[in-house]
This record gives structure tokens, C-alpha cells and sequence, in this order.
């Protein structure tokens, strides 16, 4: 009769009175504070199996690294650096809900680190994070950190780089919030001289502020506005477990790291050191420290949202020589598709891939350099090809033309009647012959 009269929750043994109600059930009472952590828990679980559901496959570094090298040649370093961070940053994620394996005496929170990526421009920054996004299959955006100006100004806002992320994932927040952005361009971010001029600098400075607290993890608020069948609510997305990873050229570092390596020589006369061979960009960027780039105009701030730097070494004609034909996409290997979906074969040989190398080194843009050198050689080619159904091979050489000037030429072979390969082979009108005897007069001179 006692529990009749003073009725009392049936989990925390809480007394019914006018500040405790308790809600009765068949066989039991409970009330509203447990009620409340029961819904955390319910909730919780529900979080839980969510994110095991959306996690990606966590695998070793080496797999990372393995994935990497069929994509990109060279920058070993590099990408050693991304795939340890990847794996140490989904590590983290896939256990920070489950207990911990050793019993430490305080709870250990474990933090996220970004990436801060530097290198001349063509050396593979974008193709490296693209892939690892594309291995991992979490949601990935790309942003342009040029756009950025700070709120209030023309330009895109830092929110927009969430709301990237959020489109990338189809609207899913839980999905959103285990991706990657990568910001590009980052060191156009860097911090204007002042000069003589009192004018706002709302897209270097300003911009770094404005990404301080969604690199390092805050809850930042989305509007649903752009969305179908939505009432401009708003989202809310937390960035602590999304990973930033920034890039830039930073043109003119390198300078900046020798001037600290080999201080200028004041002395003369006798008393002067002889001068030493200057340092290579690849061994300069490996001494790279943050101080660098604090001299070079980013924030402090800013740079210690980035503890882990990195730089890609500068391309050298071995390289860009395996970067033809090596990897997956390779170049070579896009044009020979091209070529194929016409009925064509193309080769190129030994010749004028070094060729093509040495053009693109002179060019001083990467790797971007091999595909203009090869629109080049081949655009010629690739116009008249349609309008010759008789063309079956090309070979892309090296010629010297007068003067002792080499040139990459363009033969030719052309189907004629009774070939054996050619099955299908149909005499060609009046108008084509024309054209094919025209193309190979051409490419017979070049």
C-alpha cells in the first residue's frame, strides 16, 4: 500500500510530488528526467548505427599508398603523408563511440588534423585528393579559395564550402559530416602588404579569419533554401570530423626558405666565403617550416589549423616521362582511346615521347604541359580523321626539318582496296579520296 500512496519512478526510485510527475505504465512509473536520458540514448544508438553504415572501409596505409601509385607518379613522400592522415582520421571517427582498448586513467579525445599541401603548380595536388576521395567513398567538394571574400562582400562566403559538401552528399548530414574538402588555392589567402593604402583586405586576411573555426570544428548553420520541397530551415552540420586538406603553389616560397637556409653574405675582400651551389626547389620545400609560411603572408592562426605539411616535388623529365604512359589515365593511353573510337590506331614512339617531355619542362606547368604539347602535335590529325573513314593507323614521331629543327610529324596509313584487315573496307566517294590525298600530302611534308 506503501508504493500506492507515495508512488515513485520504477528506474531512478524518484518520489511523485508537484515539481516530479511521473507517467504511469502497466507495470511501472517513470519520469521526465529519464524519460529525456532515454531519448539520448535511444538517439545515441540510432547515431551510432548510422555512422557505421555510412563509414568506409578503413584500410592500412599501404592500400592507400597502393591506390595512389596507379594514379600518380612520383611524390612518394606525399602521398605516404595523405594516406597515414587518412587512415589515423577515419581510425579516430570509426572509434570514438566504442570503449577503449587500453584503460587510461583520464578519457583521451582524440583531434582531427589537417593537411596543408605545398608544391609548384602540375605536380598532382587536386589528382591526389580527388583519389583519395574516390578510394575512401565519402563525400568530397573542392573549393576555389580565390572566390572567398569575407560576409558581407561580393563573393562566395566560407559557408558555401559546407554547402558544397552537403550537395556532394546528397543532403544526408550524417553523410556530409565524414567527407573531405579540399581548398584549393590557398596561398592567394596570404596577407597583402599594406603600403600606404588604408583598403580592407576582404579576400586574404579576412578570409583566413573567417575559416578559423570551421577548419578547427564548429556547428555551422546551412539554410535549406536551394533545396526541393523544403521551408528554408536550416541544417546544422558539424565540422570536427570533416577533413580539410589545403593546397597551394606559393609561388616565391622557395625563396623565402633559402634566404633562411644561406643568410646573405655581407663581408668582402679576403673574408668572403665562396659561394655554394644554390639548393634545388625539391630540397628547398623539404626544409620548409611554418615559419615560411607565416613570412609568406598566411596567419598563424591559420597555419595551426594545418598540422600537417607537406610539399610535392617538382616534376623532372623521368617523371613526366612516366606520367605519359604509367598510370591509369595516363595521357598516352587517352589519346590511343580517342583514336580507337574512330577506328584508328596510334603509336607513338620512344623519340617523340622525350620529345613531348622536354616541351613540357620548357613550358614550366607540370604535368599540364604533356597534354598541350600533344593537342598540338595532333590537332591537324584529329581534325581530318573524321572525314577520312580510310584512315586505320597514326604514328607520332620525331622529324628534323631544315635548319637542324625537330618537329613531331604525323604518319599516316590509309585502307585500300583487298585489304585483308579490313573487312569492311567500301570505296570511297569522289570528295573523301580528295580529302585523303590531300591529308597525306600534308602530313608528308611536316
Amino acid at each position: 500500500m506503501a508504493d500506492t500512496e507515495n508512488p515513485c519512478c520504477s528506474f531512478c526510485g524518484a518520489e511523485k510530488s508537484a515539481t516530479v510527475p511521473l507517467i504511469a505504465g502497466n507495470d511501472g512509473r517513470i519520469c521526465e528526467a529519464c524519460v529525456k536520458l532515454a531519448h539520448q540514448v535511444v538517439n545515441s544508438w540510432g547515431q551510432r548505427r548510422k555512422s557505421q553504415e555510412l563509414a568506409p572501409q578503413l584500410r592500412t596505409p599501404a592500400e592507400y599508398k597502393k591506390h595512389l601509385d596507379e594514379s600518380v607518379i612520383g611524390q612518394e613522400e606525399a602521398k605516404e603523408t595523405l594516406s597515414v592522415a587518412v587512415y589515423n582520421h577515419y581510425l579516430r571517427l570509426l572509434n570514438c563511440d566504442r570503449d577503449p582498448v587500453c584503460h587510461l586513467s583520464e578519457e583521451v579525445e582524440l583531434e582531427k588534423s589537417n593537411i596543408l599541401m605545398a608544391g609548384p603548380s602540375g605536380t598532382g595536388k587536386t589528382l591526389l585528393v580527388r583519389t583519395l576521395a574516390r578510394i575512401l567513398g565519402v563525400p568530397f567538394a573542392s573549393a576555389d579559395a580565390t572566390t572567398l571574400t569575407q560576409a558581407g562582400y561580393v563573393g562566395d562566403d566560407v559557408d558555401s564550402i559546407i554547402a558544397r559538401l552537403l550537395d556532394a552528399a546528397d543532403g544526408d548530414v550524417q553523410q556530409a559530416q565524414w567527407g573531405i574538402v579540399y581548398i584549393d588555392e590557398v596561398d592567394k589567402l596570404a596577407r597583402r602588404s599594406g603600403g600606404g593604402t588604408a583598403v580592407r583586405d576582404i579576400s586574404g586576411e579576412g578570409v583566413q579569419q573567417a575559416l578559423l573555426k570551421m577548419v578547427e570544428g564548429s556547428e555551422m548553420r546551412i539554410s535549406k533554401s536551394g533545396r526541393r520541397n523544403e521551408q528554408n530551415e536550416e541544417q546544422v552540420i558539424d565540422t570536427r570530423n570533416i577533413l580539410f586538406i589545403a593546397g597551394g603553389a606559393f609561388p616565391g616560397l622557395e625563396a623565402l626558405v633559402s634566404s633562411r637556409l644561406q643568410p646573405k653574405d655581407t663581408s668582402i675582400g679576403f673574408h668572403t666565403a665562396p659561394k655554394q651551389k644554390a639548393p634545388s626547389i625539391n630540397e628547398l620545400l623539404s626544409s620548409l617550416l611554418p615559419d615560411d609560411l607565416h613570412e609568406f603572408g598566411l596567419i598563424p592562426e591559420f597555419i595551426g589549423r594545418f598540422p600537417i605539411i607537406t610539399f610535392l616535388q617538382e616534376l623532372d623529365h623521368a617523371t613526366l616521362l612516366r606520367i605519359l604512359t604509367e598510370p591509369r589515365n595516363a595521357l598516352v593511353k587517352q589519346y590511343k582511346q580517342l583514336f580507337a573510337y574512330q577506328g584508328v590506331t596510334l603509336e607513338i614512339t620512344d623519340a617523340a615521347l622525350d620529345y613531348i617531355a622536354d616541351q613540357a619542362l620548357t613550358r614550366k606547368t607540370g604535368a599540364r604541359g604533356l597534354r598541350a604539347v600533344l593537342e598540338g602535335a595532333l590537332q591537324k590529325t584529329m581534325f581530318d580523321m573524321p572525314s577520312m573513314p580510310g584512315l586505320r593507323a597514326c604514328t607520332l614521331d620525331l622529324a628534323e626539318q631544315e635548319g637542324g629543327v625537330q618537329r613531331l610529324t604525323v604518319a599516316t596509313r590509309i585502307a585500300e582496296p583487298g585489304d585483308e584487315d579490313d573487312a569492311s573496307f567500301s570505296m570511297p566517294s569522289p570528295e573523301e579520296s580528295t580529302a585523303q590525298a590531300k591529308l597525306t600530302a600534308e602530313l608528308s611534308q611536316r
